[in-house]
């Protein structure tokens, strides 16, 4: 074995002291981190997704069709009310197999319960109003439809007269329908 050429140097001999002041860095260092710890974990990952829109295959309409079943014409989905929710909107009419029966205009929102069905809750076209829809849309926040319809009970069902430009927009806890066009022949 080989001896070191210089043997008395002080770091290489451990004292007492040496370990005191090792042990009271250790838990200097320990008490440090002990008070510098990160605060609780949040989530910072981005907001839940919105609901999906309702299924209007799954609402009951408030239509009267004397024992036939209900067809769905038309629907589209947004938000309309800005709650960050999507509305559906489905234009249905009874399924009478033949001619243009006239068609209802509903807003749906999801129901409750653990399998909730859609539900409606708000007209926006009664049927008796005796109109057939076209042109139908969400453009921004507002349901934009075009309106067919009869000026007498003496034009031919085939054959609509009047056209009327309708929109709808959700103010005050209402949906407002205003006309851009009034009733007149086509």
């Amino acid at each position: 074995m080989q001896t070191p050429a210089v043997t008395d140097l002080a770091h290489t001999r451990a004292r007492p002291v040496h370990w005191l002041a090792t042990a009271t860095a250790m838990a200097g260092v320990v008490v440090l981190a002990g008070l510098l710890q990160p605060g609780p974990a949040k989530a910072t990952g981005a907001p839940p997704a919105p609901r999906p829109a309702p299924d209007a295959a799954t609402a009951h309409y408030p239509l009267e069709c004397g024992g036939l079943p209900t067809k769905i014409v038309k629907r589209v989905a947004g938000d309309l009310d800005g709650d960050g929710d999507p509305e559906t909107i489905a234009v249905v009419r009874c399924d009478a197999g033949s001619g243009t029966p006239p068609s209802g205009i509903y807003v749906l929102t999801h129901g409750k319960g653990a399998a909730p069905a859609a539900r409606v809750v708000a007209t926006l076209l009664e049927p008796a109003e005796k109109r057939s829809v076209t042109d139908f849309a969400i453009r921004g926040r507002a349901v934009h439809a075009t309106l067919l319809g009869y000026s007498s009970p003496d034009v031919p069902g085939c054959c609509p007269d009047l056209t009327d430009h309708v929109t709808w927009r959700w103010r005050g806890g209402a949906f407002l329908r205003t006309s851009e066009t009034a009733d007149r022949e086509a």
